[in-house]
């Protein structure tokens, strides 16, 4: 009887210890949270902290939470884009779900290069089919898709200044060589919607910080009636706004980052948006979507802002008609 009772003994406590252990097995069992990889050439900061919620938001949109159902490995190049192919290539190896490109043309050919069949969703400014991206924009094929900021809105954009400096004559250009692509069509652009308003155009390169006061300088000897600033990093809006104030010379910029910190003017596509979208599309993905199956979305939202102290500190007025035209006029 003795015998029988330490054996039935043993047993219930083998068999506790199996019913506790059964939770933790089930728990290692358990598939690994998926993984967004979102790789930025530029540094976080206040600026990406709108985009950032609006990409979370896109990931709600499509039932997925930071932390709760899916993960977010950030890589931020820090606007070095010499850094971009090993960022991309550590996302890789921590076997992203889908890797998003975000600020242009260069991202997406570096997580491109080392992804293999990873998918990736970018957000690029120049038509994704001529950079060679996608072949087409309503079926995109391979592992790539994205947004495709088709705001043409570079001529719309030297018209807006042309109507709050009417006499102006002489505009300055000033790209970042390190995005070619981007040189290429905004330098064209510009001269293309300059030469019939007789306007006389003048490229300067910058890419860093020395370069951009370098430019600046050259502003202050030129006295150029204003600076249309291309596509360069919204790390350096508030070293532009200030040099632009610093030097009294009106500068139109692309994004309302730079009329936020201070820019005379901003016109163009909402980047909060296209985060919110690309967002929306890395979630699809990581819900089981093919790349090849969801077309490239052009995205059309565009914003004007003004910065009516800005234009007060140069001088300017901003017509009714200006006004009337902006998203917002920050007072």
């Amino acid at each position: 009887m003795r015998s029988y009772r330490l054996k039935r003994r043993e047993f219930i406590t083998l068999l506790g210890g199996a019913a506790a252990a059964w939770p933790l097995a089930a728990s290692a069992q358990q598939p690994a949270m998926p993984v967004i990889g979102l790789l930025d050439p530029t540094s976080p900061d206040a600026s990406t902290a709108d985009r950032l919620r609006a990409f979370r938001q896109g990931l709600r949109d499509a039932g997925l939470t930071e932390g709760e159902n899916v993960a977010i490995e950030y890589r931020w190049a820090e606007n070095r884009v010499d850094r971009l192919s090993a960022l991309a290539a550590e996302l890789v190896r921590r076997q992203a779900t889908v890797i998003v490109a975000v600020g242009g043309s260069t991202p997406a050919f570096a997580a491109k290069a080392v992804a293999g069949s990873i998918p990736i969703v970018f957000t690029v400014a120049q038509d994704p089919i001529k950079l060679g991206l996608v072949a087409s924009l309503a079926r995109p094929g391979d592992n790539l898709t994205g947004i495709f900021l088709a705001a043409e809105s570079t001529a719309r954009r030297l018209g807006l200044l042309r109507e709050l400096l009417p006499a102006a004559k002489r505009i300055a250009v000033l790209v970042d060589p390190a995005n070619a692509a981007s040189v290429e069509s905004t330098v064209s652009e510009v001269q293309a919607a300059a030469r019939p308003a007789g306007l006389q155009t003048r490229v300067l390169n910058a890419s860093t910080s020395r370069e951009v006061d370098a430019a600046f300088a050259t502003f202050a000897q030129e006295r150029p009636d204003a600076v249309f600033v291309g596509p360069l990093s919204s790390d350096r809006r508030v070293q532009l706004a200030l040099l632009s104030a610093f030097h009294k010379v009106p500068a139109t910029f692309p994004w309302r980052d730079f009329a936020d910190a201070g820019g005379l003017m901003s016109y163009g596509p909402s980047l909060r948006d296209a985060y919110r979208q690309a967002g929306g599309y890395a979630g699809r993905i990581v819900k089981g979507a093919k790349p090849a199956e969801l077309p490239v979305v052009q995205s059309s939202k565009l914003e004007l802002v003004i910065n009516a102290q800005t234009a007060r500190m140069l001088g300017i007025t901003v017509p009714s008609s200006l006004r009337a035209l902006a998203d917002e006029v920050i007072e």
